[in-house]
């Protein structure tokens, strides 16, 4: 494969100034744009040249100056260490209890060590003075940002399955500010030290399909002040004021289920988790990706869903509790796709409406369209250090399209996929329309390396249920798209999540082609992690991607009195690992993990 101008030399022939593709999508159907592109300062490509290394920057690509912009002189990213480094990141220090047995406290724990994987090519010898650097980026997923006092919730499945629930939910909002500031505060990337590119969101970045849930999601990644709350703007009206024992009740003395198992007692815990919230938002350019969280309401029910149910999502009545057995019968429903319009669930809301409890009517929690969803990313309100759209564009909204491909670097292209499915249900799928235009865009762009990003896995695209809007067109799994994939010698990655744990797995085809799987764990539930990927070329018929998990930047131990943003985005990693149901295996082994992923130049 070709490749028209190495990084190592670009560098050294650019003005160092931070720029960005301010907007211009270049495709109707599918909306792809230009990346917002971070360079190096010659200062940190100084220090990287100190050190004997071979960590280069990328340059921000060459377009018509109408289309850049800019920052007025804020960096896109701190200047890069000395390389390779690990403060900030697991490979330094991983949260671990500090008790083995009942609730358990959390402190710092050793870090979890690299793992080379030659499962695709043999890692060479040498290789760690040869390479260079093509571009570095993170990756969020399933940040499942909460408003817990939504209607429509299904708290009450916990009488049947104890996953169905988590005492932490109130605090997802603080944790999700608390991983972007762990972002800002890395270095650059940890075994190359160049400046990170971008964050990309997998998606799932909301849990309702609630607008009070995007409006939160867009002020965390670009910055503001806002307020978790909806409803009564002094008290907190969910489930864990409810009396119940079914679920954790902080502020009382009442003995609850999850108190039984020794979680605590926290005076003031409710106020403090609607309190106004202060997010610095991200110091780098950010793109996103759909989930069926943010597709679906509930992440399950169909665009076509029963109006019903928006009825609900903002009015004065909320169910809280059912039998396990009502609760089994609806969970099998909705796990099966028996229900994908909803109907069944609307009548299972009303044949309990007597037992729902009153609470504040609001219309900040209606169900957002996909439209709403795009227009929100284009809103100059969120755009942060940009680029506008966050990937998405007005072709994206006139063509009502989710998917688009940008620029990463010199020789790498992103491409952002939608894998909802419309029709219903939490699995995915890809249709034939966005199949064709990906295998056209990598077609077009051979020349470059291609990360693939999607909310789903390959493994949970299995829902092939027709797209309302487009009910003739086929619908493929997962397998299509590793076929796919498989075909263009240019494709690096495919980066994902959904299945809230981390696994990295090879693909490889007939004739050698081959590509990596990265599904990353999620940050709502333990071990809450973000991943740094960088791409290296070894410079020996080898190419490298380093994988790197990150925490969030709240401490390891908790102080139950303080109650501040900071010592709750603490307890929201604490209670996430006491959870009942919680599992350490969601971490992944050792080569899920922190990684050097070895794979053969197409």
């Amino acid at each position: 494969m070709s490749r028209t101008r190495s990084v190592a030399s670009s560098v050294l022939g650019v003005n160092r100034r931070t720029v960005l593709a301010a907007t211009a999508a270049v495709s109707v159907s599918a909306g792809v744009g230009y990346a917002l592109r971070p360079t190096d300062s010659e200062a940190a490509t100084a220090d990287a040249a100190a050190a004997g290394g071979a960590a280069e920057a990328p340059v921000a690509q060459s377009l018509p100056q109408s289309r850049l912009r800019s920052t007025g002189g804020t960096p896109m990213a701190p200047a890069a260490p000395l390389a390779p480094y690990t403060k900030g990141t697991t490979l330094a220090t991983v949260a671990a209890p500090r008790t083995s047995s009942g609730y358990r406290r959390l402190g710092d724990g050793a870090g979890w060590k690299r793992v080379v994987r030659g499962d695709l090519a043999a890692a060479k010898s040498g290789r760690a003075g040869r390479r260079t650097a093509l571009a570095s980026f993170v990756q969020f997923t399933d940040l499942h940002l909460m408003d817990t006092q939504h209607p429509l919730r299904l708290e009450y499945l916990r009488s049947t399955d104890k996953h169905a629930w988590r005492p932490h939910e109130a605090l997802t909002v603080q944790g999700g500010i608390s991983l972007v500031e762990r972002v800002n505060a890395l270095r650059g990337a940890p075994v190359t030290g160049s400046p990170l590119h971008f964050v990309m969101t997998t998606g799932d970045n909301t849990d309702n399909n609630a607008k009070s849930e995007l409006e939160w999601f867009m002020k965390i990644m670009s910055g503001g002040r806002f307020t978790p709350n909806t409803g009564d703007p002094r008290h907190y009206e969910g489930v864990q004021n409810s009396g119940l024992k079914l679920y954790w009740q902080p502020d009382a003395t009442l003995r609850d289920g999850d108190k039984q198992v020794g979680f605590p007692h926290l005076k003031g815990f409710l106020a403090a988790a609607i309190r106004e919230v202060r997010s610095p938002g991200l110091n780098l350019p950010w793109y996103s990706t759909v989930g069926n969280h943010d597709a679906l309401p509930l992440g399950c029910f169909g665009s076509h869903a029963d109006p019903y149910l928006t009825e609900l999502a903002i009015g004065g009545k909320k169910l809280m509790t059912a039998t396990a057995a009502e609760a089994k019968k609806l969970q099998n429903s909705i796990r099966d796709a028996k229900d994908p319009k909803g109907s069944g669930y609307r009548d299972f809301l009303k044949a309990h409406a007597r037992s729902a409890r009153s609470i504040t009517p609001d219309e900040k929690r209606a169900p957002y369209t996909s439209a709403e969803y795009l227009k929100a990313h284009l809103d100059p309100a969120y755009q942060g250090l940009g680029p506008v759209g966050h990937g998405y564009s007005s072709a994206n909204v006139d063509a009502g399209t989710q998917y688009y491909a940008f620029r990463i670097a010199d020789d790498v292209i992103g491409i952002s996929l939608d894998t909802t499915d419309a029709g219903g249900h939490y699995e995915g799928s890809i249709g034939a329309t966005q199949l064709r235009w990906l295998d056209k865009t990598l077609r077009d762009n051979k020349d470059s390396y291609a990360v693939i990003f999607s909310h789903h896995t390959s493994k949970t695209m299995d829902n092939t249920r027709p797209d309302p809007a487009h009910p003739t067109e086929r619908r493929y799994e997962g397998s299509a798209v590793i076929a796919l994939l498989g075909s263009h010698p240019n494709v690096l990655a495919w980066v994902n999540g959904h299945i809230h744990r981390n696994v990295i797995t090879p693909h490889s085809a007939p004739d050698g082609r081959s590509f990596w799987e990265i599904s990353t764990a999620s940050h709502v539930d333990y071990p809450q992690l973000a991943r740094v990927i960088e791409l290296v070329d070894n410079k020996d018929g080898t190419l490298s991607l380093f994988t790197t998990l990150i925490e969030s930047a709240a401490p390891h131990r908790t102080d139950f009195s303080d109650l501040t943003q900071t010592g709750l985005a603490a307890l929201y990693r604490e209670l996430s690992y006491n959870a009942p149901g919680s599992s350490t295996v969601l971490g992944g082994d050792a080569k899920d993990r922190n990684t050097e992923l070895i794979l053969k130049k197409g």
